[in-house]
């Protein structure tokens, strides 16, 4: 990452963490504000977060990739996520997975180069009554089927 990007990112940490008492009790509270500023929780912001908090980076690793609220990369314009709780599974979730996989040629958790699509999965967004579902940022499409998820994805194309 170039070294300016660091530092801005440096300058950004400061005003957040001097918002917060130094206590690993606040760890979590950090990296929501951190999320919501980037999107994402850059690594260097994990650097400064475990040194002012002086927790290791281990453990803040491991509070970020245990809830899937926190991400470890920058996702896309459109953040789509297909849901695979039971539901959703037995009505042919995975079927719009793969179809989505193969479409925008991108595995799960990861983000397109022209940064436009990133691919998610959950586990429920509770609205098992429409199921199959996905969503697209905040927007869910019930009653999913491969054919829907195609003209969501020509639309988001056409706005660029």
């Amino acid at each position: 990452m170039c070294e300016c990007i660091d530092n801005k990112i440096k300058e950004d940490m400061k005003k957040i963490l001097d918002v917060y008492k130094v206590d690993k009790e606040n760890l979590i509270p950090i990296l929501n504000d951190v999320q919501e500023k980037y999107g994402y929780i850059p690594k260097i912001a994990q650097l400064e977060i475990s040194k002012y908090l002086n927790v290791p980076m281990a453990e803040i690793y491991g509070v970020i990739t245990f809830y899937s609220r926190f991400t470890l990369e920058p996702k896309g314009k459109y953040n789509i996520s297909v849901c695979l709780g039971t539901a959703c599974f037995v009505k042919g979730s995975q079927a719009i997975l793969d179809r989505l996989k193969d479409r925008l040629k991108l595995e799960e958790g990861k983000t397109s180069k022209d940064g436009k699509f990133s691919i998610d999965t959950t586990r429920c967004v509770g609205a098992c009554g429409i199921a199959p579902v996905f969503t697209v940022n905040d927007e869910v499409y019930g009653h999913a089927t491969v054919k829907k998820l195609d003209e969501v994805i020509d639309k988001l194309e056409k706005e660029g």
